[in-house]
């Protein structure tokens, strides 16, 4: 079955601004003008966190062709942005290449460091929730560092449940690291 490439509906009915004064965050789907911010924000984790078993930073060539790949198989990116400037970003991948699993798509979320723990999470996964619906696809899952519990309950308030844990699979700044497998089974339009 062939995907669907809806666009998302953009969200205009936000308020102008937030508590602290700052305008509030746009989510729009990614264009290519956006692929070096969304690079420097999944570079910074890769160099610092475990939310990417990566070692080495992406270059942009890398980047962008990871995002032909999306457009081409009608897969989400979106972003996060305030007053120009990108905040985080996520997107649906395929979660294995073999045609079996063509209702299945695999989250990224990632969150520039200075704006983590200010909801954005949140905002960028509600709209890959609903872009899979639409598509049609049957189930989403999060494959997350295990000791990264702040994106366990993210998942988990968005209707995620824990499908299972590998022990010590990942081995990242010299240390073994569990992966925690979530899953969100979908209800489709289509099915």
């Amino acid at each position: 079955m062939a995907r669907r490439n809806k666009k998302f509906p953009v969200d205009r009915a936000r308020p102008e601004r937030n508590d602290a004064g700052m305008s509030a965050p746009t989510i729009r789907r990614a264009a290519e003008s956006d692929l070096p911010a969304i690079s420097a924000i999944y570079n910074h984790a890769v160099l610092h966190t475990t939310a990417t078993y990566d070692y080495e930073p992406e270059n942009l060539e890398r980047r962008v062709a990871w995002f032909e790949e999306h457009r081409a198989l009608g897969l989400p990116v979106f972003v996060a942005e305030r007053d120009g400037t990108l905040l985080g970003w996520s997107s649906l991948s395929p979660y294995h290449r073999r045609p079996g699993f063509r209702f299945t798509v695999e989250n990224s979320i990632y969150v520039a460091e200075a704006h983590r723990g200010k909801g954005l999470g949140g905002l960028l996964l509600a709209p890959l929730i609903q872009s899979a619906t639409e598509q049609g696809l049957r189930s989403i899952i999060a494959a997350i560092d295990a000791s990264n519990a702040v994106s366990v309950r993210l998942h988990e308030k968005f209707g995620f449940r824990e499908v299972g844990r590998f022990p010590a699979v990942g081995y990242k700044f010299d240390r073994w690291l569990d992966v925690a497998y979530l899953q969100r089974v979908l209800t489709p339009s289509n099915h």
